[in-house]
């Protein structure tokens, strides 16, 4: 039997799915669509990056990723509109729902983006490629937002083909098509190859996809290690990875925050990291899971990153427990330049009822600190984040639970928006 499978991305999906929105149930007139438009952050609170855009503002050289101020430049007259994530939820929601009609294996990869493995549904849909063309159709029906679909053999080779020419288009790349379709595209539109293996590539004489296919791929493991194999086979179509309907586990968890102004000392810092610490703590608590590996990554306010980590002694999710080594980390890594951005990650994942190691030399009673960070986190889950917050947090310029999203993006008060 052949295995099919469908790529489907949603089109500049933030833009798409305000631009709806605005038309469909606010009586908008203008879609943003069809204009130099773009979501965008809030510049005041240096999260002022491009989200998504039109393909109008895509014409003027405005890049999904760019700061805002940037893509002014190039574009003065960009029509911007703040984020709206509860929006986007049901948006991508109701999108999925419509794909999980037709299979059973549907798997979410982002929330614009997803897979579907469509393996033997040729004797209830007929052609697949066809109908490939008739869900497109209904989403955009429906939905009113266009999506692309590549169709292929394995999910690189259908992601590959919906990156094709957009929007609101079928494109195939079954094995046969690769030399065709993928090998003549330059060697930056290989899924997984960023900037930095662009111009490693590069160096080797590497530009295009056909050649790193034919590349030996001694020669790759030589100077990309591992990762060298891995684009090499991508180069080839070769991809194993199957459709998982049901989500992996987390095989961690994390938060971070770009912080409104530059931090430029330590206790400071140590705040915002504990604001993280009790996000962070808050999450693995919620799933029953500990936590034996926490990290810190700090970006500088010339976007140079760092990171650290370390081992615990025993797994835990206690709040003062996280902070505390990440504030170990950060004494270590920090050598006094301004900070941009913070982060914490946790890693090593196990059971919440794994045993702690006892040790005759610490006295810390984390029996009491367990028992303080479950009551406050019912009275937050009951009355909401903000009914419980430490002292140390009043008075501050930063938030006691910073990281993911802010309460500004979840909602979008648009009797402040005009909404043409």
């Amino acid at each position: 039997m052949k295995t099919v499978i469908f790529h489907i991305d949603v089109n500049s999906a933030f833009l798409s799915w305000e631009a709806v929105y605005r038309l469909r149930n606010l009586e908008g007139t203008l879609d943003l669509r069809t204009i130099p438009a773009a979501v965008g952050g809030d510049m005041a609170k240096r999260r002022g990056i491009i989200l998504a855009k039109s393909i109008p503002a895509k014409a003027y050289g405005v890049k999904t990723g760019e700061p805002v101020v940037n893509a002014l430049k190039k574009c003065p007259k960009l029509k911007l509109v703040p984020p709206h994530y509860e929006l986007y939820k049901k948006c991508s929601k109701a999108f999925l729902d419509i794909l999980r009609e037709y299979s059973p294996a549907v798997e979410q990869y982002s929330i614009d983006e997803a897979f579907m493995d469509m393996t033997g549904m040729e004797g209830l849909l007929g052609d697949l490629t066809e109908f490939a063309h008739a869900l497109k159709d209904r989403i955009r029906e429906e939905l009113g937002f266009t999506v692309n679909i590549g169709v292929s053999s394995n999910k690189l080779l259908a992601k590959m083909a919906s990156d094709f020419k957009k929007p609101d288009l079928v494109h195939t790349l079954f094995p046969e098509e690769i030399s065709q379709k993928m090998w003549p595209l330059p060697v930056k539109e290989m899924f997984s190859i960023g900037r930095a293996t662009e111009r490693k590539l590069n160096t080797l004489g590497i530009y295009t996809i056909g050649e790193l296919a034919n590349t030996d791929p001694d020669i790759l493991r030589h100077h990309l290690k591992k990762y060298g194999e891995v684009i090499w086979n991508f180069a080839n179509g070769r991809d194993m990875s199957v459709v998982e309907a049901v989500p992996e586990d987390n095989k961690g968890y994390g938060n971070s925050t770009t912080i409104a102004f530059d931090v430029t000392d330590g206790g400071t810092a140590r705040m915002i990291l504990l604001s993280l610490a009790e996000t962070v703590s808050a999450r693995l608590r919620r799933d029953s899971i500990r936590a034996e590996l926490v990290s810190v990554a700090i970006k500088d306010f010339e976007l140079n990153t760092v990171s650290h980590q370390m081992v615990l002694p025993s797994s835990t999710n206690i709040t003062a427990e996280i902070h505390q080594a990440a504030c170990r980390l950060f004494d270590e890594l920090w050598d006094g330049t301004p900070i941009r951005h913070l982060g914490i990650h946790t890693g090593k994942l196990s059971k919440d009822d794994a045993a702690r190691q006892i040790s005759l030399f610490d006295h810390t009673d984390y029996e009491k600190l367990e028992k303080m960070d479950r009551a406050v986190d019912e009275i937050r889950k009951k009355f909401g984040t903000d009914a419980v917050m430490r002292a140390s947090f009043l008075q501050q310029p930063v938030e006691h639970m910073a990281g993911g999203i802010s309460k500004e993006k979840r909602k979008v008060d648009y009797t402040r928006e005009i909404v043409e």
